[in-house]
Formats: C-alpha cells, sequence, structure tokens
C-alpha cells in the first residue's frame, strides 16, 4: 500500500495519457469551483459555529449548578476531546477515500468506504466505552482535584462513554457526505442534534418539563440522547436519502480489514497531528502560570478567540481535502490545484478579516469574559498579537487540507506537529525576554510562514507534474478482498 502522490513522469512526450489529462485541465470552470468550495466550506464553518455555540450554551447550564460542577465536567470534557481525536482517525481516512471514489466516478468504491468504515468505528469505540465505564473515577482522579469535583468528573465520563459508539457514527457519517461533496446535511443534522441537546440538558438538569432533575447527570444524558437520534438520521442519510453516496448491497456489513487499513493508514496520522496540537497550545498554560493569575485567566480568553478564528480555516480545509480528493479521483490535477488557490485567498480573506476586527475589538472581545480592567488590557494586546496570525494560519489550514485530499496526511503531521511544539520553546525563550502575555502569542509570528513555507513547497512538488495525468493515488477501483 503506498502513500497517494503525484509522481514526475520523464516520459511525456511518449505517454498517452497526456492528451486526455491535457484536455481535461483545460476545461475547468473556474466560477464553478469557486462556488463549489464555497458551497462546501459555508456549511461546515456554520456546523463548527453550531458546535462552539452548543458547548458554550452546555457550560452557562452546568455553571448554573455551582463552581464544582462547572470544575468536574471540564475535566471530563479533556477526556472527552483526546477520545475525539483519537475517533477523527477513521473519519479523515473516509473522507479522502470517499472523495476519491466519487472523483472516479466509482458510487459501488464509495459506498464500501464509508460502510466499512462506520463498522469499524462502532468496533474502535466499543473498548473506549467500557475503559470510560470502569476507568472514569481514576482517570480523572488524576487531574488533582477535590473528592466532590472527582465525582462530578466520574460521574459525568462514565455517561458519556456510553455515547462514543453514537459519537462515532456522527463524527465519520459527516466526514463521508463533506466526502462525497455534501456538508450542508451534517450541518443540518448537527443543529437538530444541538437543539434537542439544549431541551432535554435543560429538563435533566433542573427537572423542567416533567424530566427528572438530575444536575450534571443531566447534561451528559441530554448529550448521549441528542448523539444518537445525530447518529441516526445520519444511517437514514446514508442508507436511505443520500444520491451521493449510499450504503448497502451485499457484503456491505462483513468487515474487511483491507478497507480499514486504508482508512487508517490516512486517518491515523491527521488524528495524531490533532492530538499534538491539543497537547502543545496545552504545554503554554505552564509558561503562562508564571506571569501569574490574571495573565493566565488573559490566556483562556485568547485561546477562546482563537478557537472562533480557527472556524473559516477549518471550514475550507475540510472543503479543500473534499474537492482535491474528488479532482485526484477523476484525473484532474490541475483543477486540484486551482482548487487549493481559490480556497486559500478566500481562507485568507476571512481569517484576514476576523484579524482586522480583533486588531480593532480586542478591548471589546476580552470584555465579553470579564470586567476587570487589568485581564482586559492583558488579554486585548495578546489577541491582538494573535490577529496578527490569521493570515498564516490560513494558509496552514488551507494547503495542509489540499495535502490531505491527495492522500498525504503525514506532512502536515510532522510539520504542524513539530513547529507546533517549536512555538513552546520559543515562547518560553520570548518569555524570559518579556514576561507577558503577548510574548508567548508572539511565537506563532516566527513559526508561522516556515510552517506554511514547507507545507506549500510539499504540495508543489507533489503537483510538479500536472497535465501529464501520471497521477499515483489510492486504487479506488480495485475490489477489497
Amino acid at each position: 500500500m503506498t502513500v497517494p502522490e503525484i509522481v514526475p513522469s520523464t516520459t511525456d512526450t511518449l505517454d498517452p495519457a497526456k492528451p486526455l489529462a491535457e484536455a481535461r485541465n483545460k476545461s475547468i470552470d473556474r466560477p464553478s469551483l469557486r462556488r463549489r468550495v464555497m458551497g462546501l466550506a459555508l456549511p461546515a464553518i456554520g456546523e463548527n459555529l453550531l458546535q462552539t455555540a452548543l458547548g458554550i450554551a452546555d457550560t452557562i447550564l452546568v455553571a448554573g449548578i455551582g463552581v464544582v460542577a462547572l470544575a468536574g465536567v471540564g475535566a471530563a470534557l479533556n477526556v472527552l476531546f483526546i477520545v475525539m481525536a483519537a475517533l477523527s482517525s477513521l473519519s479523515v481516512g473516509a473522507s479522502v477515500l470517499v472523495a476519491q471514489a466519487i472523483g472516479a466516478n466509482n458510487g459501488v468504491r464509495a459506498g464500501q468506504v464509508a460502510g466499512q468504515s462506520l463498522i469499524w468505528g462502532v468496533a474502535l469505540s466499543l473498548p473506549m466505552t467500557l475503559a470510560g465505564l470502569l476507568l472514569a473515577e481514576p482517570v480523572v482522579a488524576l487531574y488533582g482535584m477535590a473528592p466532590d469535583a472527582t465525582a462530578v468528573a466520574a460521574e459525568y465520563l462514565t455517561i458519556s462513554a456510553a455515547s462514543i459508539p453514537v459519537l462515532a457514527l456522527m463524527l465519520i457519517g459527516g466526514s463521508v457526505l463533506r466526502g462525497a461533496g455534501d456538508s450542508r446535511t451534517p450541518m443540518v443534522i448537527t443543529a437538530l442534534a444541538n437543539v434537542l441537546n439544549l431541551i432535554v440538558s435543560w429538563g435533566l438538569i433542573y427537572g423542567h418539563l416533567g424530566m427528572p432533575a438530575l444536575g450534571v447527570a443531566g447534561s451528559a444524558w441530554g448529550t448521549l440522547i441528542a448523539r444518537v437520534v445525530g447518529a441516526a438520521l445520519f444511517l437514514v442519510i446514508l442508507l436511505r436519502v443520500s444520491p451521493r453516496v449510499r450504503v448497502g448491497g451485499p457484503g456491505t456489513w462483513r468487515p474487511r480489514w483491507r478497507t480499514a487499513r486504508e482508512v487508517l493508514w490516512l486517518g491515523a496520522p491527521a488524528a495524531l497531528e490533532e492530538i499534538i496540537i491539543i497537547t502543545s497550545f496545552a504545554a503554554l498554560t505552564p509558561i503562562v502560570v508564571g506571569l501569574g493569575t490574571v495573565a493566565l485567566a488573559a490566556h483562556r480568553v485568547a485561546l477562546n478567540v482563537l478557537s472562533l478564528s480557527f472556524m473559516p480555516g477549518i471550514g475550507f480545509s475540510l472543503a479543500t481535502t473534499a474537492l482535491v480528493g474528488q479532482a485526484i479521483g477523476s484525473g484532474r490535477t490541475e483543477e486540484a490545484r486551482v482548487v487549493a488557490n481559490v480556497a486559500m485567498r478566500w481562507a485568507i480573506l476571512w481569517m484576514g478579516g476576523l484579524g482586522v476586527l480583533f486588531m480593532l475589538f480586542a478591548p471589546q472581545l476580552v470584555g465579553i469574559f470579564s470586567d476587570d480592567p487589568d485581564l482586559i488590557a492583558i488579554g486585548a494586546t495578546a489577541v491582538r498579537v494573535v490577529a496578527l496570525a490569521q493570515p498564516l494560519w490560513a494558509g496552514t489550514f488551507v494547503i495542509g487540507g489540499a495535502l490531505r485530499g491527495i492522500g498525504d496526511t503525514r506532512t502536515p503531521m510532522v510539520v504542524s506537529g513539530v513547529l507546533g511544539w517549536a512555538a513552546v520553546g520559543i515562547a518560553l525563550l520570548l518569555v524570559y525576554i518579556w514576561p507577558a502575555l503577548w510574548a508567548v502569542w508572539l511565537a506563532y509570528i516566527f513559526t508561522g510562514p516556515p510552517e506554511i513555507g514547507l507545507l506549500w513547497r510539499v504540495w508543489r512538488r507533489r503537483t510538479v507534474n500536472v497535465g501529464t495525468g501520471n497521477v499515483r493515488m489510492w486504487d479506488v477501483e480495485r475490489p477489497d478482498s
């Protein structure tokens, strides 16, 4: 099994596929590509906004119970974030393979990949569920919280562990549909699940709407119920409704290790990349602790602003992965390059625009979270430094998505992982020179250019043979054995 890549040809003039490939590449409809990029990116951005809004609303609901409840749920969610990152390995791999199969006009292969990804997603999530049910309390005890907060976290994590299989179905179902070019359906299902989550959680936490008052456990049960409904909707869409990719047929549900290897070969590096980046951001906290309590609180605010700014980048990255994968699957390599260029321009425009807003309204943004004047002053300066990095991050999101579309998930993992931790080291040095929160975030101004430069160089090298049709990729037409 080989990683998909563009292989330079030494016999272009003798290549019988070259005239056909050139004809395909000349027929690119760039306005249509722009519409397709935006059509995929905007719903993905909306879906991420909905997820963020749900997290904020859930936090507000739990905060009404008390500080202990808020601390306990926060610790449990940190564990669940790692679980979600692990499950993303299947979702990324499924998205890439489905996109390439759709591009090759091989609906059977797309359906097989989708079905196998769902099966293996559930299979891999079951041990996680069992571990969560048996080990929730000793795991959250590692945080060293007070006994009452530890008890809350263990209860929340135990209930949430039961929802991991349906969470896997939701993550993979959404990725499969996006790979097939449909990001609107995942957004709609996410919106419906979020509304249900809020209503049920509110009822179960406080005993409204005739429901029992379960406290923190009510929030976990509300999330579980919403995920079950969301997973059921995704299954109905994939089994019965979707015109783009249909799961079913003889042999669909028999586990095939070969397909699982393909999905994991692509997805595991992407999952590891996410874990590496999450831990690198977490490693900034001990550095900030030395700057004082107010700086630490301002740092949390800056992270919230950063998560908001990442949404357009994530949306355009997902769109780029799907459309580049489809282009490679159909042999339209020049179209893949055009997709990356279009997505890059739009991502820079969106994230650069957010950067301008951050620069202009940094005090007001920080003021949403606190009215402490010292915190606002420290946080606003840090947010303005974050604003300067927005165009750089836009580029890394899109180029990373483009590389994943051609099947190269290892380069983004290595480049972004290494430079993410390099930023931690640079931050430590800068804080020693300038003991201020803004110096921590200044580190990303130093690591941004080499990160985008390295990713772009690999992308250009892998697409150097555009127009010859000599593109190596996953063999989307081969039957599973």
